[in-house]
């Protein structure tokens, strides 16, 4: 599975990707469906991530490899491929477009849309993917903090962005009504912090390393425009002062 996580895979390459966010109302709230890769080889083994991958010259079909149209062939290419599911590229609603830090190995800059899953069996891909299992966004957020299900931040973020999601028409609606939302990453505090382009530290280095100690980044009195991931603890803590993103 050549999925978002496979942005920091192929010190060889750069390019685009796809990943689908696939969704329906389960019997507790809106649920996602989250793929493993295999456990007993390749990068980032065991992790839990959407469907998707690379995108292809023929998913291209004449249109720039790295445009919002081959983005979509790829998806529905990708989805098919993996977990059997047949998409209709024009229901994918397209809401967050994810950049790798400069330092990363492969910088796939990789498009996430949301769809309503389709009718149709789950056939997965027995050498890409190991399990699938759908949950509710707040469930796997929870199996990752407890240390029984490997996520990697842009699943991550997607995951809590959908936590309050009422419903998938609800989901859909508003990631629809708003824009495809840049996430252009800059690893800081040794790799334990992601900073986003919103966030005051992002160019200004000197003021992490000037700031106060005795006050938390994550703490209503932290000074400064914060748009962030933690990931010295966990839980991992989210923070997005501005509202960019999810």
């Amino acid at each position: 599975m050549d999925s978002e996580l496979e942005s920091l895979t192929n010190p060889a390459a750069t390019g685009a990707a796809a990943t689908v966010v696939l969704l329906r109302d389960g019997e507790r709230g809106v649920e996602v469906l989250l793929a493993e890769r295999p456990r007993d080889r390749g990068s980032f083994a065991g992790a839990w991530v959407f469907p998707g991958g690379a995108v292809d010259e023929a998913d291209a079909a004449g249109d720039p490899l790295d445009g919002i149209e081959a983005a979509r062939r790829a998806a529905v290419r990708e989805t098919r491929e993996e977990v059997g599911l047949a998409l209709d590229a024009d229901e994918l609603v397209p809401f967050s477009h994810w950049t790798p830090p400069e330092n990363a190995p492969k910088r796939l800059t990789t498009t996430f849309f949301a769809v309503r899953v389709p009718d149709g069996e789950l056939r997965l891909a027995p050498d890409e993917v190991a399990d699938a299992v759908w949950l509710r966004p707040v469930d796997a957020i929870d199996r990752h903090t407890a240390g029984a299900m490997t996520l990697w931040p842009p699943t991550w973020v997607t995951l809590h962005g959908l936590t309050r999601a009422a419903s998938v028409d609800a989901a859909l609606e508003e990631l629809r009504n708003g824009e495809v939302k840049p996430f252009v990453a800059k690893v800081a505090d040794g790799g334990s912090t992601i900073l986003w382009q919103e966030d005051d530290e992002y160019v200004s280095e000197h003021k992490r390393e000037s700031r106060d100690p005795s006050v938390p980044d994550d703490g209503p009195d932290a000074d400064g425009n914060r748009h962030r991931l933690m990931m010295d603890r966990l839980p991992w803590i989210y923070i997005n002062t501005l509202g960019a993103g999810f």
